[in-house]
């Protein structure tokens, strides 16, 4: 009787929206992203990448649309960084994209395949396989290969942003960007922001934020013109492996879904801002990321 009275408490609580991650708690999010901060070991130190910010302006400036440094962000990036595994799995996944919002997206095999080898390569990591086993411990995965399945939906999973076409997921928004309504949305990693501006197609114009700390990773909120379309805050954590990007951002997402949640890294605190896409699911009705970014002051 009382194993009965459990499982339908069990099932009401579900249906309630409320989770076994109810369990993870606050300090332990800070204490896991301090770890895996810590296990970021392909981060970029000062000698492989150096940034030029110049211009701070304050939030209330921050959609003047005036470019106010005469410089490119990005200094400096070394290729034996961008020749890392999860660097180069990451690059080959960013120009597979449609930008504009209405068109649908076409994913032959052999995207695909790349999908699955940032995942892999993630994996091999000591940031994946830390988190991976933060999770099992509290019961969200079984194996790793289910962890890898979910985050290649949660990801990759393609749902519409506009038209009904399939034209969006989280990984195409948060990290390759997107145009919506005429103007950038999403856009939130530095590899990204380095490629295009290296190609000519985006002009940094200012920063609005600068975060506390003083070596990589770094946090910084930007505005700038992406092949000419303005982005008011584009933040994103800068020096970060595509790994620690993709850990933490997906800790966020699966522990405190479409909420702010507070990280610790190298001792400050920082909050990411997670949002799910509610009008359409994957297998027994979970959701897609729809974003997710460093939450700026």
């Amino acid at each position: 009787m009382k194993i009965i009275l459990i499982l339908f408490l069990t099932i009401t609580l579900i249906s309630q929206g409320y989770s076994v991650l109810d369990s993870v708690s606050d300090a332990e999010i800070k204490s896991l992203s301090e770890t895996l901060y810590k296990l970021d070991h392909n981060r970029a130190t000062a000698s492989e990448l150096v940034i030029d910010p110049q211009t701070l302006i304050s939030s209330s400036e921050t959609g003047s649309n005036d470019d106010l440094s005469s410089q490119p962000l990005f200094k400096q990036v070394s290729s034996t960084l961008l020749s890392k595994p999860t660097y180069k799995a990451l690059l080959d996944l960013l120009d597979n994209y449609r930008r504009v919002t209405g068109e649908a997206e076409d994913v032959p095999s052999q995207e695909v395949q790349e999908q699955d080898t940032f995942l892999q390569q993630t994996m091999n990591t000591d940031v994946g396989r830390e988190l991976y086993n933060f999770l099992h411990s509290k019961g969200v995965y079984s194996s790793q290969s289910e962890f890898i399945q979910d985050l290649k939906m949660m990801w990759f999973g393609l749902y519409s942003r506009s038209s009904g076409k399939l034209d969006s997921s989280g990984f195409e928004h948060i990290f390759a960007g997107e145009i919506k309504g005429g103007k950038v949305s999403g856009f939130h990693n530095w590899l990204q922001f380095y490629l295009n501006e290296k190609q000519g197609l985006l002009n940094y114009y200012s920063h609005s934020f600068n975060g506390p700390w003083t070596t990589y990773p770094d946090v910084l909120g930007m505005q700038f013109e992406w092949d000419g379309y303005f982005k008011e805050v584009g933040s994103a954590i800068i020096g970060s492996s595509p790994e620690f990007d993709l850990a933490i951002y997906s800790l966020c997402y699966i522990t405190r879904p479409g909420k702010k949640c507070y990280v610790s890294l190298g001792g400050q605190t920082l909050g990411i801002q997670t949002y799910t896409w509610d009008n359409s699911s994957y297998g027994d009705g979970k959701k897609y990321i729809a974003s997710a970014y460093p939450a700026t002051p």
